[in-house]
């Protein structure tokens, strides 16, 4: 397959190009920047030159494809609303030019989005919050509404994906962490963060995008839940701060955007994932990747 893939150079996205190149499919990368441009052609990646705000690149890379991985997102999240609304408008735009044709679109989300029923992990098949509860539920709604209009559309909802260097929220907790010179967590600190290795989610993403079945929603969860006061203990170990439990009064002052995931339990599963690609994760763990952080 050529699979156009948004987001080729981030964390994730190169991760991903390199898996479905070593798969002996080619990649039609999408690239803004001309230093990323030359890593990503490196890869033996062919650069595609646009970003998402340009609907004309996006719709030349898609109609240019076999298939289509959706990964770029604006992680500014001071903007976080207005950007799950800009994603909704990228994914519209992507389905415009893949309507009418079998071509797979993996559309990326979160697995807090199937966190519907207390007491149990986001699972595939759940029910899903909306835009107005999650905004990252956006990306779900505009996926639905593309499959409406004839498009092979399926959903990869993410964890917190980790190596030594990023780890989805985390990465702007720890930052928050140094400059507060203290490590916290929310209340008893068990509320639970599913979790997944960045090289085992770019798997997954070549797994789906190989067997293009419509509809489909896949977890990238290799790890169901790791509380976060494990999390935030293995990050003042690495960083030599000290940790404190906070109340939720307080969480709103010291985490401020981030308050709104910091205590919240977010169990996922992977079970029919798994079943259903034959995706067998094997990466470090989380804690094992925060006792590596990079400092």
């Amino acid at each position: 397959m050529r699979v156009f893939v948004t987001g080729a150079t981030g964390n994730i996205g190169s991760a991903v190009v390199k898996d479905l190149i070593a798969a002996g499919h080619e990649v039609l990368g999408l690239c803004r920047s001309d230093d990323k441009a030359a890593a990503l052609a490196a890869t033996g990646a062919e650069v595609h030159r646009g970003s998402i705000e340009d609907e004309d690149s996006l719709k030349r890379g898609a109609a240019r494809s076999d298939g289509v991985i959706h990964l770029a997102f604006n992680h500014n999240f001071a903007n976080f609303v207005a950007n799950c609304e800009d994603d909704r408008r990228v994914i519209r735009v992507l389905g415009s030019a893949l309507a009418g044709s079998d071509r797979p679109l993996l559309v990326t989300s979160g697995t807090p989005i199937a966190n519907t029923v207390p007491g149990e992990p986001a699972r595939e098949g759940n029910a899903t919050i909306g835009a107005d509860v999650h905004p990252r539920a956006a990306s779900e709604e505009a996926a639905v509404e593309v499959a409406a209009s004839g498009v092979n559309v399926s959903v990869v909802r993410l964890p917190q994906v980790h190596d030594p260097v990023t780890q989805g929220l985390i990465t702007p907790a720890i930052g928050l962490y140094r400059e507060k010179g203290l490590c916290a967590y929310v209340g008893d600190g068990l509320n639970r963060w599913p979790a997944a290795h960045v090289l085992d989610v770019a798997r997954l993403y070549r797994l789906a995008v190989e067997k293009a079945e419509p509809n489909a929603r896949y977890h990238a969860v290799a790890e169901e839940g790791v509380p976060m006061r494990d999390v935030v203990e293995a990050i003042g170990r690495r960083l030599k701060l000290p940790v404190k439990s906070i109340t939720p009064e307080e969480s709103q002052t010291f985490f401020g955007w981030l308050a709104m995931f910091a205590s919240r339990d977010m169990p996922a599963s992977s079970e029919q994932t798994r079943r259903t690609l034959g995706w067998h994760p094997t990466g470090p763990g989380l804690i094992e990747d925060l006792d590596q952080l990079r400092v």
